[in-house]
């Protein structure tokens, strides 16, 4: 697995959050990689309330939390279907893990992923014993990270050739814009789009088409963001859109606003 990315998409307004958090990505233990995207950190100090909004990839996460007047919390939070909003204040600080999108099912393996998709469950539900405060206690950024690796691996994922699979199938999706049908794809990989739709549910916990528009709604809300000016009809075309018309559609339903005014927002 290569080291946790760099980019931003799926933050909403990323540099207005940075600005007010320490966020930080790092790598998992060796034998978790193959899981995982990394995990990520996130320690605040505000003298007035802030909200974050992400659009939520297509991966599960585990996710300790920390905040004002409250006992440190844990959370399997399957993939969010709608903008993800996180009101942040005082002093506070979340430890996440973000599987690969099919990464998850081996960690639970008696549950297909649907079952979290759109769900956040009290981790005591799903591992009974854990001890958030061990993750988020330490200052030291290391000691929270090797409690993270401490916990995921006295899980004793085993291996899985469906998760490879469908881990393989969703990151192909992401990296190929040329992926705009299902139908297509599925024929590609020399399956039915009926197999390969029961892959994603067991596995992932969305559809493939779901995949595909998000991963679209991504790198147009990043292209918005890190470009002075858009020509978004070439946007369109570019992402695999019929028409504009479709890409402003898709994106003011998921983000709130449509793409021009987030532009000049961000701008």
């Amino acid at each position: 697995m290569a080291a946790p990315r760099r980019d931003t998409r799926g933050i909403v307004d990323a540099e207005e959050l940075f600005s007010r958090v320490r966020f930080r990505r790092r790598e998992p233990a060796g034998p978790l990689r193959p899981y995982l995207e990394h995990y990520w950190l996130i320690d605040w100090n505000l003298s007035q309330p802030y909200a974050s909004h992400v659009v939520p990839h297509p991966s599960v996460n585990v996710v300790f939390q920390q905040f004002p007047a409250r006992e440190p919390f844990g959370e399997v939070a399957g993939i969010g279907l709608e903008l993800f909003t996180q009101k942040l204040e005082g002093r506070g600080r979340v430890c996440g893990i973000q599987f690969r999108p099919g990464g998850f099912r081996p960690f639970a393996p008696e549950h297909a992923v649907t079952e979290w998709t759109g769900r956040r469950v009290p981790l005591a539900e799903v591992y009974p014993g854990t001890d958030p405060a061990a993750v988020l206690t330490p200052d030291d950024e290391d000691v929270r990270v090797a409690a993270l690796d401490a916990f995921l691996l006295a899980l004793e994922p085993r291996p899985d050739p469906q998760a490879d699979l469908a881990m393989a199938l969703v990151d192909r999706i992401r990296t190929d814009r040329g992926i705009r049908r299902v139908g297509d794809f599925a024929r590609s990989e020399g399956m039915s789009v009926r197999v390969l739709q029961r892959l994603f549910a067991s596995y992932v916990g969305v559809g493939p088409k779901w995949i595909i528009l998000r991963y679209r709604i991504h790198e147009a809300l990043e292209h918005a963001e890190t470009h002075t000016t858009v020509d978004w009809a070439a946007l369109a075309a570019d992402l695999g859109y019929a028409d504009q018309a479709h890409l402003v559609r898709d994106f003011t339903s998921t983000v709130g606003v449509p793409p021009t005014a987030y532009a000049q927002g961000s701008r």
